[in-house]
């Protein structure tokens, strides 16, 4: 359904996408991520071609980009982050006029937005004007601009911002619906929602293609060291000398409650001796029943301990620094090279020649003859014999 293969974009001398490739499938929900700035607007735009791109193809729904960009339009449907509504309008039409410019066939176009409205759960503000309803509803309205033509390639940037929790989870439900007739990319920055969603991921740091991977493949990669989450109940500081102390512990931290909840709470539910710990110990080992011995040894009561594979948000910050490590490394190592470069250049001296006076701004005027040395006149003798 979506092609994109070494896409790049240009602003100028500066790259904001560098060879950018990439695949999603019929059904298939992509999500992409990266940091602010990465890239990921400018690349959504050159697929639905708001912006032509400086190289590079990107095929949509079978057709190119650069070379039928009315075509792609037919057959895509895109959310931006700011979504584009005339709220002067009622939802309903508002959605008639969209369903007409994207070419609907009247006969069928009520019964469409009819369709479109309930599926995106906008029914019961069909006849309100825009501007009078939530924010909630109005994203659900842009999200059913979106699909009201059915198109095959739906592309929705940051879809659930500025969204209360319950607004969010009925957003997520649309885009479920969606998926299976439809191919998706997701731009978010809520990674959560990418884990609850997506098939797959791409990751776009600085313009390229850092990752490109199933969800399962990517919690693989970052899996790292082993890791057991353990919740006990002992005095903290000697509860982590302890764990420090034993062998096969690479790192031990302090770990939050699953569910978050305020100091006073927690004090008021749990005496003040029960601590949570993540400890990491190297690939391959499995320290649970060592530890389990040697924490009830200590007279120490064992509430918890269970494996934890790291979160998508954890992977996702530990690609992101490894790749900005390794830029500043380069920038580091041009630096060091351009300084050799300068070095190992021979310096020009002044030769300063001390044999032979400068020049006065008089004899360059007139024009004197000055590098041949001035001609001496004999003196003859006068005989002055008579």
């Amino acid at each position: 359904m979506i092609d994109v293969e070494k896409l790049t974009k240009y602003y100028g001398q500066r790259a904001a996408v560098r060879d950018v490739s990439f695949h999603v499938a019929k059904g298939e929900i992509l999500g992409l991520l990266g940091p602010n700035g990465a890239g990921k607007t400018t690349t959504m735009r050159m697929l639905t071609g708001y912006l032509p791109a400086t190289s590079g193809d990107a095929v949509v729904a079978g057709y190119n980009v650069a070379d039928n960009p009315m075509e792609v339009r037919r057959r895509l449907g895109y959310l931006p982050e700011t979504v584009p509504l005339y709220t002067d309008m009622t939802v309903r039409a508002y959605l008639d006029f969209t369903a007409k410019l994207r070419g609907v066939p009247g006969k069928g176009r009520k019964s469409r937005v009819e369709e479109v409205m309930e599926l995106c759960r906008i029914s019961e503000v069909k006849n309100k004007v825009i501007a009078k309803i939530s924010r909630g509803y109005r994203q659900r309205v842009g999200l059913a601009q979106a699909i009201v033509h059915n198109p095959q390639v739906i592309i929705l940037d940051e879809p659930t911002v500025g969204l209360d929790p319950r607004q969010i989870i009925e957003i997520r439900q649309v885009i479920r619906d969606l998926a299976g007739g439809h191919s998706l990319i997701l731009s978010t920055h809520i990674l959560p929602e990418v884990s609850t969603l997506c098939d797959r991921v791409v990751i776009i740091n600085r313009g390229r293609v850092l990752v490109d991977k199933t969800l399962a493949e990517l919690e693989q990669q970052g899996a790292g060291n082993e890791r057991l989450r353990l919740e006990i109940r002992g005095p903290a500081q000697q509860v982590q000398i302890f764990l420090a102390s034993q062998p096969g512990i690479l790192q031990i931290e302090q770990a939050s409650a699953d569910n978050a909840e305020s100091d006073v709470d927690m004090l008021a539910r749990e005496p003040r001796e029960l601590n949570r710990f993540m400890v990491e110990a190297a690939p391959g080992i499995d320290l649970r029943e060592q530890l389990a011995k040697a924490i009830i040894g200590q007279g120490w009561g064992l509430l918890e301990m269970r494996t934890a594979a790291p979160s998508l948000e954890e992977i996702f910050v530990r690609l992101i620094n490894t790749d900005e490590a390794a830029e500043l490394e380069d920038e580091e190592a041009d630096e060091l090279t351009d300084e050799d470069e300068e070095l190992d250049e021979p310096e020009e001296e002044d030769t300063l020649n001390f044999a032979k006076p400068a020049p006065s701004f008089l004899q360059k005027a007139a024009g004197e003859e000055l590098d041949e040395p001035a001609p001496t006149k004999k003196l003859e003798k006068k005989d002055n014999k008579k």
